[in-house]
């Protein structure tokens, strides 16, 4: 299980219907709980490579899109050419880039290197993602925030309609996961 507080807790969840692929970090988690096949399937990936899979399976399968989870630290370390890499081969899948700033799973350490929300939102954008949601859970702390032209910030009680909404997508759909680690909060 997660950590109490933990916003993997929701995170991980995919939609009915849905599929999703676990990468490095406590996310990896999901793929050995009772409920794996409401968070992930039974597949993981190294650092760096998140989505790869699905973009060589992509063609051909039936399934017409795919979740990749991402931490905010995999995202900073090699993630961004991850997702590059789907873009250019106009793959369909939403990445969901859980930012919490935090390397978790190793002990609690800042992830290497200055990231905002707002600056990932830009990043993404800059990459040329079809859509970009943000999912927080403090809307507030988001108010009067600069963002990428036609960014949706959502509370995250919104979060499975956004999936759906997502999945629905054509090209490579982002969905930041604005949450802070819990261990960090206490």
């Amino acid at each position: 299980r997660f950590c109490a507080g933990c916003p993997h807790n929701s995170s991980t969840r995919v939609p009915e219907g849905s599929r999703g692929i676990s990468g490095i970090g406590c996310h990896t988690i999901s793929i050995f709980m009772p409920d794996a096949m409401q968070r992930t399937s039974l597949r993981l990936t190294h650092m760096g490579c998140e989505g790869a899979s699905w973009v060589g399976e992509a063609p051909f399968t039936n399934r017409p899109h795919m979740f990749q989870n991402m931490g905010d630290g995999t995202y900073f370390h090699s993630g961004v050419l991850a997702i590059r890499h789907a873009i250019a081969t106009n793959t369909t899948m939403t990445y969901k880039l859980l930012f919490n700033n935090a390397v978790a799973l190793t002990g609690g350490q800042p992830f290497d290197g200055p990231l905002t929300v707002q600056q990932l939102a830009a990043q993404v954008y800059a990459e040329g993602v079809a859509k970009l949601v943000v999912v927080t859970a403090n809307m507030e702390q988001h108010k009067g925030s600069a963002w990428p032209p036609n960014t949706e910030v959502r509370p995250r009680e919104d979060l499975d309609l956004v999936q759906r909404q997502l999945r629905e997508v054509p090209g490579v759909s982002v969905l930041i996961y604005d949450q802070a680690c819990a261990t960090e909060t206490r």
